[in-house]
C-alpha cells in the first residue's frame, strides 16, 4: 500500500534528496539540496513524497512560477521513483495529488519540462495525464553526470497540465486515449524510434542526429500554431501527435 505524504520536514527533505542519487545518479553537484525543498515548502511550491511503509519510493518537487501580465502557475521540477516501483502507478499518484493541491488554490496550471526522447515519458505525459506541448528548448540544462541522459545535450519539452479543461477532464477519465486520430484532429505525426534508449548507449552520434532531427521538426510545428496533443506506441516507433490547441479545447 503507498501512502502519499506532504514533505515538510527536514529529515523527508533529506530522504528525496537521497532517492535523487538513487534514480538519476547525479554528482552531489547537480543534487537539489535540502534547503531548496525548504524554500518550495515556504513560498507556496509542493513537495510530496510516496511511502512503502516507512520508505520514500517516489518524490515531486515543484515551485511557484509567474508568467508575464502576472498568471500564477506551478513549475513541477522533479518527479522521481525508484526503478522498483516504476510502471505501478506511483508517478501518477504523485501528479494527481499535485493537480488535486493546485485546483484546491486556485491554480490552473503546472508546467514541467522532460526529454522527448523518453518515450514512456511522452506517453505518461500526453496519455496519462492530458498535458499538451508547445515549446522545444535546446540544452536547457547543459549536459549532466547522470548516465540516463547519456551524455546528450538536455533538450527539452515543456509540458503544459491544463488542470480544469475539458481535455484533462477527460484523459483522467480514461476516454482521450481511446479517441481515433482523425476525432483528436491531428495534422501531423513525428516519429522517434522506440528502440531510442539502446541507440542512445550504442550509437550516440545516431542519437545525437535524431535528436536533433526531433527538435527541428517540433520546433517548425510550433511556431506554425500546432501543439503536441498525444502520443502513440508501437513495437517499432513512439508517434508524437501535433494539432490545433486552445485552452479549455480539444476535449
Amino acid at each position: 500500500m503507498i501512502e502519499l505524504r506532504a514533505l515538510t520536514e527536514s529529515r523527508q527533505f533529506q530522504e528525496a534528496v537521497d532517492l535523487q542519487k538513487t534514480v538519476w545518479g547525479f554528482n552531489d553537484v547537480e543534487l537539489l539540496p535540502v534547503r531548496l525543498f525548504v524554500v518550495a515548502t515556504k513560498v507556496g511550491g509542493q513537495a510530496f513524497g510516496a511511502y512503502d511503509g516507512n520508505e520514500m519510493v517516489g518524490f515531486l518537487l515543484s515551485i511557484p512560477g509567474l508568467k508575464p501580465g502576472g498568471a500564477s502557475y506551478l513549475h513541477s521540477h522533479m518527479l522521481g521513483v525508484l526503478a522498483e516501483y516504476r510502471n505501478r502507478g506511483v508517478g501518477r499518484m504523485l501528479k494527481l495529488r499535485q493537480r488535486e493541491d493546485a485546483l484546491e488554490r486556485g491554480i490552473g496550471l503546472v508546467e514541467w519540462t522532460f526529454d522527448p526522447l523518453e518515450l514512456k515519458n511522452a506517453f505518461f505525459n500526453m496519455e496519462r495525464l492530458g498535458a499538451i506541448v508547445r515549446r522545444y528548448v535546446e540544452n536547457q540544462y547543459g549536459t549532466t553526470t547522470s548516465p540516463l541522459h547519456g551524455g546528450l545535450p538536455t533538450d527539452r519539452c515543456v509540458a503544459e497540465w491544463w488542470l480544469a479543461s475539458p481535455h484533462v477532464e477527460a484523459v483522467l477519465a480514461g476516454r482521450s486515449p481511446s479517441r481515433t486520430v482523425e476525432e483528436r484532429g491531428i495534422l501531423e505525426r513525428i516519429e522517434v524510434p522506440a528502440d531510442i534508449d539502446i541507440i542512445r548507449r550504442a550509437e550516440p552520434r545516431r542519437a545525437r542526429e535524431i535528436q536533433k532531427s526531433l527538435g527541428a521538426r517540433l520546433t517548425s510545428a510550433f511556431d506554425r500554431g500546432l501543439a503536441v496533443i498525444g502520443f502513440e506506441r508501437s513495437d517499432r516507433v513512439g508517434t508524437y501527435l501535433l494539432g490545433r490547441w486552445k485552452c479549455g479545447s480539444n476535449a
